[in-house]
């Protein structure tokens, strides 16, 4: 079985360690900090021997370099990474990676940047999606067009709805609240948001989340709803998901 070292990174960054007790491999996902990286598999008894970057801003790939110079990981990116640190690996979407014998299928996620990719493991309903969404949210649409990040959005909601998503900040506190200011009648949304307050208020992660919740809650995911549609206007998902990520950007 798959094992998943969770922990805080930087000021509102998660890192994740994969480890695979089989093979003894164990991959760096996204690596804001290489040394606390270091610190935490050191701390596990593990070796990091991949790097798998979600996309190439530093908070994500700026450990790279690091880690490799520490332990010779191999790097599998999308090829933006390359403004950061050398590439082993270059991948896009539909692309295959492996850790030990388990298999991770690349899903082009763009929007937030335009090579951004996540990992998606079937076998452990698992899907690494970095900046793309959040728990109740999305991420800044910093070089993407909105059909484009609809799009990516709809892949992620494609996946079985069991997929645990470990997305890479903790940002879910703030989200909520613009979430209900921009759908105030989803009551498993309201719900939701206390359990997050409950949550935080103990110092308690938010991530993973759940993707039949965030499907259920998150604007974001539910751009093509007839009742945020009405509220937030747009002829198309993609329009709609514009004025909602226009207003959170405002917020």
């Amino acid at each position: 079985m798959l094992e998943i070292h969770q922990f805080p990174c930087l000021s509102d960054n998660y890192g994740f360690l994969l480890h695979d007790p089989e093979s003894g491999e164990t991959a760096a996902i996204d690596t804001p900090d290489g040394e606390e990286y270091l610190r935490q598999a050191e701390a596990k008894g593990w070796t990091i021997t991949h790097i798998w970057n979600t996309h190439w801003h530093p908070d994500h790939a700026g450990g790279n370099k690091a880690i490799v110079a520490a332990t010779g990981a191999k790097v599998t990116a999308p090829q933006e990474v390359e403004k950061l640190s050398p590439i082993d690996r270059i991948v896009g979407n539909g692309d295959h990676v492996s850790l030990g014998d388990w298999d991770a299928r690349v899903i082009d996620v763009s929007g937030h940047t335009n090579g951004h990719i996540a990992f998606y493991i079937a076998e452990a309903d698992i899907a690494f999606v970095g900046d793309s969404v959040f728990a109740l949210g999305c991420g800044r649409m910093f070089e993407g067009e909105p059909e484009q990040f609809w799009n990516s959005l709809d892949r992620i909601r494609r996946l079985p709805e069991n997929t645990q998503l470990y997305c890479a900040h903790e940002y879910t506190a703030a989200n909520a609240k613009f979430a209900v200011h921009a759908d105030p009648d989803n009551a498993e949304l309201r719900l939701y948001a206390a359990q997050i307050d409950k949550k935080r208020s103990k110092g308690e992660p938010t991530v993973p989340t759940l993707l039949s919740r965030e499907i259920a809650t998150n604007p974001f995911l539910r751009a093509d709803d007839a009742d945020l549609r009405d509220r937030w206007g747009g002829s198309t998902p993609a329009e709609t998901f514009a004025a909602l990520r226009s207003a959170k950007d405002n917020f």
